[in-house]
């Protein structure tokens, strides 16, 4: 998550800052480009472009202070420096010019420094497990001190919870704003003369040893994410006050240029993921044959499924991805983001080997969860709801796979005009079961049947959400948006559910397939076997022969895929998160998951991500926009059940 280990200093020794050095530096600040360097023979130097801040470390001379440097790693202007006597009046002159430069282009200025706290002679000696949580104390000056921004600044630091904790905040007033045997890097007249503030915040280094320095890495980064909200928010109240030029929101001033990590980290998850399509590879290519045998066997043997050869290794790939160096990567934001999804693929690569194992329903619990207490349920509570005789309107009209294919094209036809170099195409085949959308492009089982009543929703449910995520996901600077981020299936599917309801073509039979396969997942983890689950669905809930055996055959594909329960948990989570407010669009730049959607709203307001090329042709229906109203006014999933089953 850090970015590449700074090279420790020596206790003494001139200082490394150059003039001629300095002159270069504040050049290009000047100028409003990237400033990015290393300071010899340790430190760096990070401004994105014309920012009001300057986040600053002094490392103390003694060089003892493990991991502090590491909290500023990822803001859009942060100064890491030695601590040296030599170099006060250097750092000094170049943290001024700077001041000066950012503030007639921005219209006001803020220094923070950060530093090590000592810790409290009584936990000095606690075991690690014993610890407190998170403190800080905010050191501001005793005349002119900005009110509201510590106010804020205290209220966001007290938001940062470590081992379960809250955290503790002091603000001081006094003359020094400076790291214990340090001189402030402004000092009071020169604040007033630049017209901008200092200030210093002092971190308990909770997050190492105290005895013998080595980091807890999951304290440190908890901390680090903690403290860059809280610099921002801060720093946001003080412009705020200050009357400077405008920011719209206190994340617009995180980092908008990324490091090579970023992007070297992005591509490899993304090859990864992009090497293998675990649905593929888990679904049986003889489906239709499975089936006819189970009827002649009169529904008492367990079928026999074939699967797709297994082109890659799991091992190579776990040992491709482990050696991906996650550590350099600076921004915490996009550091959890990549972690999440090296977890997600490390247990995609474990179904992948433990296909038609006994381990093979673990590693998918994992991955996709089981159904909880509320999902079985609501799932119970929509069998009930709906008779077990409904019936697709229209009776036995459908659309073979053929005609749906042409159909299908015709949708992507539409978005060619969004998106001209459009690739998606679609392919009509025997070794694939029903719809899948694979790697941009749609694949439809040859013996595939969608009643003409469906076709529309089957669509937006295909190519209006999968396709089209995809696709902007693939316009998107990272990578990982069109592969999908970790967790991405459960709101896919729930968008996909949805953009079925949105275009009216979600009925009571859908419903109640959906509900099938929350029973069929927990009969499946309760240890039910394959011809078990079937006689629950066909003589207990009522599903005809070959939908009940089409539901216990995803569920118990590959040796037991808990997958199937994504959907109607899905679109429950999307009920609450419109219902609260939440913004249906932002769910169209990729693929990621509902608790990701901060981060991803983060990622907008620093401009690394751009606005979606394609737009789903539903929402551009009248009955679409009267739908959101009602779901943006709250409305949960017995009413939506009830809705479409009256």
């Amino acid at each position: 998550m850090w970015g590449r280990p700074l090279m420790p200093a020596p206790s003494r020794q001139p200082c490394p800052l150059r003039p001629e050095q300095l002159r270069q530096w504040l050049k290009i600040v000047q100028g409003g480009g990237l400033l990015r360097r290393r300071l010899s023979p340790w430190g760096r130097i990070h401004i994105d472009r014309h920012l009001p801040f300057l986040c600053v470390y002094r490392r103390p001379p003694q060089g003892n202070d493990t991991g502090t440097e590491r909290l500023l790693l990822g803001e859009a202007a942060y100064l890491l420096a030695p601590g040296l006597p030599s170099c006060h009046d250097r750092l000094s002159h170049l943290v001024r010019e700077i001041a000066a430069i950012q503030h007639q282009c921005c219209g006001g200025f803020i220094l923070l420094e950060i530093w090590a706290d000592a810790w409290p002679p009584a936990e000095k000696g606690m075991a690690a497990e014993e610890e407190g949580g998170a403190a800080f104390r905010i050191l501001a000056p005793r005349n002119g001190a900005p009110l509201a921004t510590l106010e804020v600044l205290e209220q966001s630091l007290l938001e940062v919870r470590l081992r379960n904790r809250p955290a503790e905040v002091a603000v001081e007033y006094g003359r020094k704003c400076a790291p214990p045997g340090m001189k402030p890097l402004l000092t009071g007249a020169q604040q007033k003369t630049l017209d901008c503030t200092l200030l210093g915040i002092a971190v308990r280094p909770v997050y190492r040893d105290p005895e013998d320095g080595h980091l807890y890495p999951f304290a440190l980064r908890t901390l680090h994410r903690g403290l860059s909200r809280a610099l921002k928010q801060g720093i946001y109240e003080y412009l705020r006050q200050r009357c400077c030029r405008p920011f719209a929101h206190y994340l617009e001033l995180g980092r908008r240029a990324m490091t090579r990590a970023v992007w070297e980290s992005d591509r490899r998850l993304a090859a990864i993921g992009d090497r293998f399509d675990l649905l593929l590879h888990v679904t049986p290519v003889n489906s239709r044959s499975a089936w006819e045998a189970f009827r002649r066997n009169r529904c008492s043997r367990i079928p026999e499924f074939h699967y797709r050869p297994r082109n890659i290794d799991p091992a190579l790939l776990k040992r491709e991805l482990y050696r991906i160096p996650l550590e350099h990567v600076e921004d915490p934001t996009l550091a959890r983001l990549f972690e999440e999804k090296r977890r997600e693929l490390d247990g995609k690569l474990d179904l992948l080997a433990d296909r038609g194992r006994r381990e093979f329903l673990y590693a998918s619990s994992r991955v996709f969860g089981v159904p909880d207490a509320d999902l079985v349920a609501a799932a119970r509570e929509i069998l009930r709801r709906v008779p077990a005789q409904v019936r697709e309107p229209g009776g036995q009209r459908a659309l073979d796979a053929r005609a749906f294919a042409r159909a299908a094209r015709r949708e992507l036809a539409h978005y060619r005009h969004q998106m001209p170099e459009l690739a998606a195409c679609v392919e009509v085949r025997d070794d694939v079961a029903g719809l899948i959308a694979s790697g941009g492009h749609l694949l439809v089982a040859s013996d595939a049947r969608v009643g003409k009543s469906r076709v529309d929703a089957t669509l937006q449910h295909e190519v209006g959400t999968h396709l089209v995520t995809y696709y902007n996901g693939l316009a998107q600077p990272l990578r990982l948006l069109h592969v999908g981020l970790a967790g991405y299936d459960e709101t896919q599917e729930g968008l996909a559910v949805l953009a079925e309801y949105l275009a009216g073509g979600l009925n009571g039979a859908r419903l109640r397939v959906l509900a099938g396969r929350v029973l069929a997942v927990q009969h499946l983890v309760q240890g039910a076997d394959f011809i078990e689950t079937y006689r629950m669905l066909a003589d207990e809930e009522g599903f005809a022969g070959f939908q009940a055996f089409t539901i216990a055959m995803r569920v118990h594909r590959g040796g037991g895929l808990t997958k199937d329960q994504v959907y109607l948990r899905g679109l429950s989570g999307l009920l609450d998160y419109l219902g609260s407010g939440g913004a249906l669009e932002t769910l169209l730049l990729g693929k990621f998951a509902l608790h990701q959607v901060p981060w991803i709203e983060e990622l907008r307001w620093r401009r690394v991500l751009r606005e979606p090329v394609l737009r789903p042709r539903y929402l551009d229906a009248a009955a679409c926009r009267a739908c959101l109203c009602r779901l943006r006014e709250g409305l949960d999933l017995a009413t939506l059940v009830e809705e479409v089953t009256r």
